[in-house]
Order: C-alpha cells, then structure tokens, then sequence
C-alpha cells in the first residue's frame, strides 16, 4: 500500500472519529429526549461554521459562478469530494430552487448498522452535514434551508431549499 493511500486511509479515519466524538460531546451536554432537538441544532450550526471555513479555501482560485446549478454542481461535485472522498451519486431539481443531493453510502452513516432500530439516531450524524452545506452555500451567497432523510441506511439524501433573497 503506497503511503498516499495510507495517508488518505488516516484522514478518513481521523474526520469519522472527530465527527462522533463531537456528536457525542454534544449529546452529553445536552442529554435528556427533550434536548435532541437542541443537540442537532448546534451540530448544524457548527457545521455552517465549518462549511462557510471550507468553501473559502476551496473556492479562492475558482472562477465566479454562473448560476445556482453551477453553484450546486460545485457542491456535489468539489466541495463533497474534498470532505467526503466521493462525489454525490445523484443531483435532482425541480428547477424551482429545490435541489436534492443523493450519497448512496455516506460516509458518516457507514459505521452504523442497517438496521432499523439506528434510524433514530440519523439526525444527529446528518446534522453537522446540514450545517456544512448550508454554510457552504452561504458564503457563495446562495442562503438556503438544508435537511436530510435516511430510508435505507447509509444511503441518505440532503434537501437544498433556496430561499429567494
């Protein structure tokens, strides 16, 4: 195994490990069923943070976009493989602002088990995703509401909404 796969290998290793370790110092700090809410909320806001962080590295040598699709191709396709190692499997619009970006075996959802029972807990490890694309989105003056869903775990699929300024 050449050095920069073994490398990239860590890298993974080291974001998947971060990411739980933040969901799970979230959720401490605000256990109790009422405060799910609260926890995915501050997961997604942490992750705007980093998104808006991220899109700014990535962006400063790429030209200005033509349009929203062009905006949300870059997302898909750049910015996913640059945190996630893969592009997006599938990219719907309805042409009206409303994008659905589909990763068929997201990387954070991979360690859980298909089964059922752990679908409940999606939220919580789609939220910091959320956030990362809204923020991303954001600073390439594009403000919009981004929420996911889990039918078939890891597969899973973000809802980009743009909200006309």
């Amino acid at each position: 195994m050449s050095v920069s796969v073994w490398l990239e290998m860590a890298d993974e290793a080291l974001f998947q490990f971060l990411h739980s370790e933040i969901i799970q110092y979230v959720n401490s700090a605000e256990s109790g069923d009422s405060e799910n809410g609260r926890c995915v909320s501050k997961l997604e806001s942490m992750g705007f943070r980093v998104g808006q962080g991220l899109i700014e590295r990535f962006t400063k040598d790429t030209p200005r976009f033509k349009d929203e699709l062009d905006v949300m191709k870059f997302i898909c396709k750049d910015f996913w493989t640059s945190v996630f190692k893969k592009q997006i499997d599938n990219l719907r619009t309805n042409h009206q602002g409303i994008y659905v970006l589909q990763d068929n075996k997201f990387r954070l959802l991979t360690h859980l088990s298909a089964g059922k029972q752990y679908l409940e807990h999606a939220p919580k490890f789609l939220a910091f995703t959320c956030g990362l694309v809204r923020g991303a989105l954001s600073n390439l003056g594009v403000k919009s509401i981004v929420t996911a869903e889990v039918s078939v775990m890891p597969a899973c699929k973000f809802q980009v909404m743009i909200q006309k300024m």
